[in-house]
């Protein structure tokens, strides 16, 4: 298992940095979130999210599957960065060109026709990532997401910059916009410098058409996938209005902490991990998945325990008093959460074996039950009625169609049942714990800090091994020593 353990090694490493590069950028999100909630109001936070959800789904299909194509290469980078750059820029720009025509066809359907020239700003920063596509993966098939986490948070703080000022100067939702394009360009800058990967343009016709083979399914099913992180947005924006929507849309951005800390690090790592172990076999596989599945749940099951338990606490302590109706809705999308990370983690399996047409059924039947899911919850039930809709598909559907997805491509799927059991367990006492004491003390503060921490607390003494606790002891004491 020496090459697992090469490999392990370079993820872990590649996974710390991307760890840390996206919680310091989270954090910088969440405090700009803050000043921004202070600035604008419920309707441009809703406009906003109208915008987004069209721009969020286009950055799935953008690249044409170019990126998870270049990473799991099995050749030199060298010999497909010319046709893979052109194919890039080329579907970057054609998607760019038709969101541009719909764009008002679209955010008058979302609910607000104001939302056009949102859309079109916004839709530039995926030209961005298309222009710099291959130069990306090829930081990630190196396993140097350090220099990705660094060209990220340099394009944050742009982002920042640009968003809170024209925020304050009167800009309404164009300040989201103009701050998340002046970001990319930053980051697309530093990106071409960083990767070295010299700049030439070709066009092969056989290594294009390699590329598309793997990478198109991948792209559709992602772009499913897209339309299911999203469609949620616009369904909820043309049936409760914008000043609803704002609320579902904090709530959803609570929710979308974890996917945006920890997925987006798992993405940067996963593929090239699993696409190198496939290389190797299928026990190479199977080592992998036996060590990444309990990790993950160990860093995501938690934290949905307390968004699930503690919703109204934490809405209020954040953000205060007049956003509580996000809570009822967060309580769900916590639950939407966590299976999409799962599915995350199985997608990028998938693709590493070269199983990309499994990706796109699953996530193209998950849709298909959304979409009407999605209609009946949010007419029936509002904000909340829309979440648990969507918490409802993810477990009852999708967990099956994953597990029937990895059976069929040789992946025990026991290994991820072993390896959820503890920290599931774990999530399920802690938050009984956290239920129990939140209804005996009273405010936000106190009941994220001592039923949170009480929670948080169960689970480590019931998820955690005894041996991986007595060696984190052990290094700890060691350290104080020192």
């Amino acid at each position: 298992m020496s090459d697992v353990g090469e490999v392990g090694r370079k993820a872990g490493r590649g996974l710390r940095w991307s760890l840390l590069g996206n919680l310091v950028m989270k954090a910088g999100s969440f405090a700009m979130s803050l000043v921004l909630a202070r600035l604008l109001s419920n309707d441009d936070f809703g406009v906003f999210a109208i915008a987004l959800a069209a721009s969020q789904f286009v950055i799935f299909v953008n690249d044409a599957g170019v990126i998870a194509a270049t990473v799991q290469w099995r050749g030199e980078l060298e010999e497909i960065a010319p046709t893979a750059t052109v194919v890039a820029i080329t579907s970057s720009l054609t998607l760019y060109g038709l969101f541009w025509v719909i764009a008002p066809f679209y955010a008058s359907f979302a609910g607000d026709a104001d939302a056009t020239w949102v859309i079109r700003i916004l839709m530039a920063t995926n030209v961005v990532y298309g222009l710099t596509a291959v130069r990306s993966a090829a930081l990630l098939r190196r396993f140097e997401q350090d220099k990705l986490a660094w060209a990220n948070l340099a394009g944050f703080c742009a982002n920042a910059s640009v968003s809170i000022t024209l925020a304050a100067g009167g800009a309404g939702a164009y300040s989201f916009a103009w701050g998340q394009l002046s970001g990319a360009a930053l980051t697309g800058v530093l990106v071409l410098v960083l990767a070295r990967v010299r700049i030439a343009v070709g066009f092969d016709r056989a290594l294009a058409a390699r590329l598309l083979r793997f990478g198109l399914p991948l792209c559709v099913g992602l772009g499913i996938e897209g339309l299911l992180l999203n469609v949620d947005v616009v369904i909820v924006g043309d049936t409760l209005g914008t000043a609803r929507l704002g609320f579902y849309l904090l709530a959803f951005n609570i929710a979308a902490w974890v996917p945006g800390i920890i997925g987006t690090a798992l993405r940067y790592v996963a593929l090239p991990s699993f696409s190198r172990l496939a290389e190797e076999g299928p026990g190479a596989v199977r080592e992998g998945v036996r060590r990444a599945v309990p990790l993950l749940g160990c860093l995501v099951l938690p934290i949905a325990a307390v968004m699930c338990v503690l919703a109204p606490a934490l809405v209020e302590f954040l953000y205060g008093e007049r956003w509580l109706p996000a809570a009822e809705a967060l309580r769900f999308l916590a639950i939407v959460m966590a299976v999409r990370l799962l599915s995350m983690l199985i997608t990028d399996i998938l693709a590493g074996l070269g199983a990309t047409r499994a990706t796109l059924w699953v996530n193209l039947v998950w849709a298909l039950a959304l979409v009407p899911a999605l209609l009946v919850g949010a007419r029936t039930g509002d904000i909340q009625g829309a979440a648990a809709a969507h918490a409802v598909v993810a477990v009852v559907l999708a967990l099956p169609l994953l597990a029937f997805a990895l059976r069929r491509a040789a992946v025990p799927v026991g290994l991820f049942a072993a390896g959820l059991a503890r920290p599931l367990l774990g999530a399920v006492l802690a938050g009984l714990v956290m239920a129990g004491l939140a209804a005996v003390v009273d405010g936000a503060f106190l009941q994220l800090s001592v039923a949170g921490g009480a929670g948080a607390l169960l689970f480590v003494l019931v998820a955690v091994p005894r041996a991986a606790l007595s060696q984190l002891v052990r290094g700890g004491r060691a350290h104080a020593a020192r």
